[in-house]
């Protein structure tokens, strides 16, 4: 009699194999710095208080004076940013018997559909957090000249003192276009370069003035995000997997991590098959220091903004911090002087309309 031979399920091995499909399948968290989630176990209301350090300021004291009056001293102290966790992102399939004997060749076939749902699903909440962010700086009427665009996003990342490691340009499928055909860019020639099978790779397009350029089908067509890394966070992390599941692993792959757990439902003769992430995203905010020019000394915002991003625009308007801001004040950065296609102008000229 023939003995029928059963393959044997090596969890860890196709959890493994998953989350590098995940890794595949992400554009936009995959920019994002990513952090886990221990830091977050025993906390109350699954929220933490990260700790930022203090700001000083220097002063001055006049060399050989007549030591009337004492050095001033300052207060230092700590700040503290609360940051909540909270998203389960799954893909739950039931499988009954005739289909995992007759249609299904394996259980990596049916693991991949389940990791590519849940990698839209960590992407469409990157898009949420990115596309919903309040940015201080918008660069609008970019596609009548594309390269003056880029620098004056490099000039305004640099005046917020954002780090000029692991800058991105991030581009909707409109603005990807006006760059390829921008002879003066010169990306034409980057695209294909790549053969990796990576989502990232292969949306990346080039490099130019510090910026990593990369396309994304889900932001908005005519829309491009200029941000650091450090501008997002991803926090990941896999769930444990229960004693009572017979087969499941978790594991980790570039920051990324993902469970999945296989059991058995005998009272409808089907498998149950899950793969899930814990997610959570949120923005950096930052306190700025810069030099107040009007009254010739440091200043430290009184405010948190967030400076680690702007957006650009095809065809809108620009958008400019007010002059008589405190961050204006600060970066230099405003409404008096605002990009144009043909240079600068005041935001009230009609030529910036």
């Amino acid at each position: 009699m023939a003995v029928t031979q059963h393959q044997v399920i090596k969890p860890q091995k196709l959890v493994n194999t998953a989350v590098g499909m995940l890794e595949q399948e992400l554009v936009i968290p995959r920019l994002f710095r990513r952090e886990g989630i221990d830091q977050f176990k025993g906390a109350e209301n699954d929220t933490i208080n990260m700790t930022v350090e203090g700001i000083l300021p220097f002063r001055d004291y006049a060399f050989r004076n007549d030591r009337s009056s004492p050095i001033q001293f300052d207060t230092y102290a700590e700040r503290k940013i609360s940051v909540t966790f909270g998203g389960n992102v799954y893909s739950a399939v039931q499988l009954t018997d005739e289909q995992y004997d007759f249609d299904l060749d394996g259980w990596s076939k049916l693991l991949r559909p389940q990791v590519k749902a849940v990698a839209r699903g960590l992407q469409r909440r990157a898009v949420n957090i990115l596309t919903g962010q309040t940015y201080q700086v918008t660069i609008g009427n970019a596609q009548q000249n594309l390269r003056g665009a880029l620098i004056e996003a490099r000039r305004v990342l640099n005046a917020f003192n954002v780090p000029d490691g692991d800058r991105y340009l991030l581009v909707g499928t409109q603005f990807e276009s006006a760059l390829l055909n921008d002879d003066k860019l010169n990306l034409a020639q980057n695209v294909g370069e790549n053969a990796a099978e990576s989502a990232l790779r292969t949306a990346t397009l080039g490099q130019r003035f510090g910026f990593n350029i990369i396309v994304d089908q889900t932001i908005p067509a005519d829309t491009a995000y200029a941000f650091a890394s450090s501008a997002f966070v991803f926090v990941t992390g896999a769930p444990a997997v229960p004693q009572s599941v017979p087969y499941g692993a978790t594991t980790s792959f570039e920051g990324i991590a993902a469970r999945w757990v296989r059991d058995y439902d005998p009272t409808y003769m089907m498998d149950r098959s899950v793969v899930n992430t814990y997610a959570g995203f949120r923005s950096v905010t930052d306190v700025l220091v810069g030099w107040d020019g009007a009254n010739n000394k440091e200043k430290i915002s009184a405010s948190e903004y967030f400076v680690r991003g702007i957006q650009l625009k095809l065809d809108a308007k620009s958008d400019y911090p007010a002059a008589a801001s405190e961050l204006a004040t600060i970066t230099g950065v405003s409404d008096a002087q605002v990009w144009t296609p043909a240079g600068y102008k005041a935001e009230t000229d009609p030529a910036n309309v």
